[in-house]
């Protein structure tokens, strides 16, 4: 554990995105190991309050001690810090509404729950069939896979990991009980439902996903932000949000739309901000990451731009340089 590095993703675009300002509210919905929320706090000053979210007790600790280091290198320069070991579908029950002026939001498991074996997250290392981002409560992915019905596995795994071969999956998981680590769910997975063509990804990436997604409640709790973000904001406040995969990126996408329309957002990325390939080759795991953001519109500010940002920033005029140095844009 001690050997983790933490890099944020698309950092600097999240950054300009929120437009930090000194003195401000911002809240990390998903803290993590506490990449996005140390810059958050280095920008904020002595005025400011930073409030950070993270189910994971793990997490949680690890990025308390990093965050506590910052703000001691800071000395007097630090913002007030309230880190709050819940789920952000809970940010309504200790954000005041109304006094927010940006909202950061990172989708999906974090470093530290894809890198430790024991975490049961992923493949790469044989542990304990797990998933849980909050290990104080719910059910394990192995309580899933050993008691759900053929059916019902087959449902979720096509659901949530899109998983067109769900059903053969689901027979061979079944047929394979019990299972109790994720080393043994891969081989299962694998030999059920070999990869169709060289270099695709392994085949019990799909099912892993939906698990995960199925055991953390991830898209209600992405839908319960979204929701709650706007009562949060002050007029202006900014909301960005990054996601991992398509069911994330939809429901972020859908959301942000039909506020635009409503008249409650202004959307700031008209297409998904995605990393650039400087980004990439030092962090590989920035490939899949699509960064959407919203401002709170003023009442009465809706209607008049219809909810589209149209302006470029300087970021996507590409003042900021370099063969890749603009912002890397995906069609919609």
């Amino acid at each position: 554990m001690a050997g983790i590095v933490h890099v944020p993703v698309l950092f600097e675009e999240s950054m300009e995105f929120l437009h930090v300002q000194p003195g401000g509210t911002y809240v990390d919905c998903t803290v993590g190991l506490g990449g996005h929320t140390e810059g958050l706090l280095r920008r904020i000053g002595p005025k400011g309050l930073l409030i950070g979210f993270d189910r994971d007790p793990e997490a949680l600790g690890l990025a308390r001690e990093r965050l506590g280091r910052a703000a001691e290198e800071l000395a007097g320069e630090a913002p007030e810090l309230r880190l709050i070991g819940e789920a952000f579908s809970n940010v309504a029950e200790y954000v005041e509404a109304g006094s927010v002026d940006g909202i950061l939001a990172d989708f999906g498991a974090s470093s530290l729950q894809f890198d430790e074996a024991h975490r049961g997250f992923s493949f790469q290392a044989d542990g304990p069939l797990d998933m849980r981002m909050d290990t104080r409560r719910g059910p394990t992915a192995a309580e899933v896979v050993n008691t759900a019905s053929e059916r019902e596995l087959a449902d979720l795994i096509y659901e949530f990991g899109e998983e067109r071969r769900s059903r053969t999956v689901a027979r061979a998981i079944v047929r394979g009980r019990p299972v109790t680590t994720t080393g043994q769910l891969a081989r299962i997975v694998a030999r059920a439902a070999p990869a169709m063509k060289y270099g695709a990804i392994h085949p019990a990436t799909r099912t892993f996903q939906a698990l995960r997604i199925y055991v953390n409640h991830e898209l209600e709790e992405i839908k319960a932000l979204l929701e709650a973000a706007p009562k949060l904001l002050k007029p202006s406040g900014r909301l960005v949000v990054i996601s991992f995969h398509s069911l994330e990126d939809r429901i972020a996408k859908d959301s942000l739309r039909d506020g635009a329309r409503q008249g409650t957002w202004r959307i700031l990325t008209p297409k998904p901000v995605t990393a650039t390939e400087e980004e990439i080759e030092r962090n590989p795991r920035s490939r899949s990451a699509k960064l959407r953001a919203g401002e709170k519109q003023a009442p009465g500010d809706g209607h008049r731009d219809r909810g589209l940002e149209t302006r470029k920033t300087d970021r996507e005029k590409g003042s900021w340089g370099g063969k890749h140095g603009g912002v890397h844009h995906n069609l919609l």
